[in-house]
């Protein structure tokens, strides 16, 4: 008999964890396993790449109602007589305003959503919560599952959440998952009563669909000019990627001499704030904000070099995708980049700051024989790991 599997996640929009559940999904064997996932906003460009196989379960009605805007979902709930979720709608409302940090304002937002999502009638050998706070929180208080999972893509202590809620949590888990070394270690290290449960399986990444789909475009992307070297970075627009570092050092090299253009693909709630430091710096013609790509591999393979300007991650896919198509690669000193780039043997490793990152990037342009030596050991390497799908095989037996 098949078993049945629930991963719950915010949504399918543009990000690492996103595209990590896809990736996973797509290795799946689902002559034994039935797949169910829970959405908590049915959006982004990654839906289209489920497989035909997941079922997506629809929203409880009540929840329907809280996810509207503020003053319709009052009318909703007040018009039915739901006078204790119309409060909740709006104590989430203000919990939001509150000037606490995004972690811990979704873990007091939970209880006032919490309710909405109350009635799932399935039940499932594995719930796991593919992205850490509310997806777990929602696992653990909803979901009728013989084990749950609990998947931390991040480096916990960047998470700006209180620890003690989360280990209420965490004590109710069968496991708790992470993307690499550093996140593990940080994870026993913040909840020691739980280091038992801690397993590390790194991002699916396929070598062969990566490839495949980097030769889906063969006109240039990017319109170069002259002799133009072309930057590429992929994230979403968060202070997380540190982008305004990289709009900072797209001007220094500028104004060094050196002729570049800096593309970003992703889309977030920074795009205002990039657009108008983009402007002051005078940059419109050479950092551009590309906005959200389904198939980013055909400008990842056209780029010179892929710089990550990040000021954490937990394991950046978009670095180890980098890799497979074999970029020079510029990362900043976050705590787990280490994990995936050996200085001076597969990348760069730099300070985090806009004259650390130029300096890496003017290395890489005016230093041909260290490109091509960058280049050369990472062809030689084996970056697949369609192999981590048997790790969580085993968590599921």
């Amino acid at each position: 008999m098949k078993k049945k599997l629930l991963f719950v996640i915010p949504s399918l929009a543009a990000g690492g964890g996103e595209r990590s559940l896809v990736n996973l999904l797509s290795q799946i064997d689902y002559s034994k396993f039935d797949v169910d996932v829970f959405l908590f906003h049915q959006v982004g460009m990654f839906l289209e790449h489920l497989p035909e196989q997941v079922s997506l379960l629809p929203h409880p009605i009540n929840y329907r109602r809280f996810i509207l805007p503020l003053s319709q979902s009052l009318a909703a709930f007040l018009s039915r007589g739901q006078f204790r979720l119309a409060y909740r709608r709006l104590r989430y409302a203000m919990v939001h305003r509150t000037p606490l940090s995004v972690g811990e304002r979704e873990q007091k937002a939970w209880k006032h959503m919490a309710e909405t999502l109350q009635g799932f009638t399935g039940v499932y050998d594995t719930a796991i919560g593919f992205l850490e706070k509310t997806s777990i929180y929602m696992c653990v208080d909803h979901i009728r599952a013989n084990s749950k999972i609990g998947w931390i893509h991040n480096d916990y202590l960047k998470l700006e959440t209180n620890a003690a809620f989360d280990q209420r949590y965490f004590r109710r888990l069968n496991h708790i998952v992470t993307v690499s070394d550093e996140c593990a270690a940080t994870l026993k290290s913040v909840f020691s009563e739980q280091s038992n449960k801690v397993s590390i399986i790194h991002n699916i990444v396929s070598p062969n669909i990566i490839c495949r789909l980097a030769q889906h475009v063969q006109q240039d992307l990017f319109e170069r000019r002259d002799q133009e070297t072309v930057i590429l970075t992929i994230g979403r627009l968060h202070s997380q990627k540190g982008l305004e570092l990289a709009v900072e050092a797209c001007r220094i090299l500028l104004d060094r001499g050196l002729s570049i253009q800096w593309n970003v693909i992703g889309e977030g709630e920074e795009r205002e704030s990039l657009d108008r430091l983009i402007d002051r710096y005078r940059l419109g013609q050479s950092f551009r904000l590309l906005g959200l790509r389904s198939n980013p591999y055909p400008y990842l393979h056209q780029a010179d070099i892929y710089v990550q300007t990040s000021r954490f991650e937990g394991k950046s896919i978009a670095i180890d995708e980098a890799k497979i198509l074999n970029k020079p690669i510029v990362v900043t000193n976050f705590s787990t980049a280490k994990d995936q780039i050996r200085h001076d043997v597969d990348g760069l490793i730099v300070g985090m700051n806009a004259e650390s990152i130029a300096d890496g990037i003017m290395r890489l342009i005016e230093n041909k024989e260290l490109r091509n030596r960058l280049s050369q050991a990472l062809s030689g390497m084996d970056l697949g790991t369609e192999d981590e799908i048997k790790k969580l095989y085993q968590l599921l037996a």
